[in-house]
């Protein structure tokens, strides 16, 4: 599902936006635009929550804080994502 998003931009973003949108550009709408940015950035906070736990994790095993684990992680973690 869409939503719509009123913003007002300075002068500068404005013309900015303007210059990366429309015919010849690579975006065809500001929305295009916009949209494609808030993926990259949210793409970027997901990235950076995973170092983050992949850091903890090791940090963990380098202080003896493991566990013993048979089974299938694959599907565990295809459970987690639906």
């Amino acid at each position: 599902m869409a939503s719509n998003l009123h913003i007002l931009l300075p002068d500068d973003l404005g013309a900015f936006v303007d210059q990366n949108c429309g015919e010849g550009a690579r975006y065809a709408s500001p929305s295009e635009f916009v949209g494609e940015l808030l993926l990259q950035r949210k793409m970027q906070a997901e990235a950076a929550a995973a170092r983050e736990g992949i850091l903890e994790g090791y940090q963990d095993a380098i202080a003896g804080r493991t566990v013993e684990f048979e089974g299938d992680l694959r599907s565990l973690l295809e459970k987690a994502d639906r």
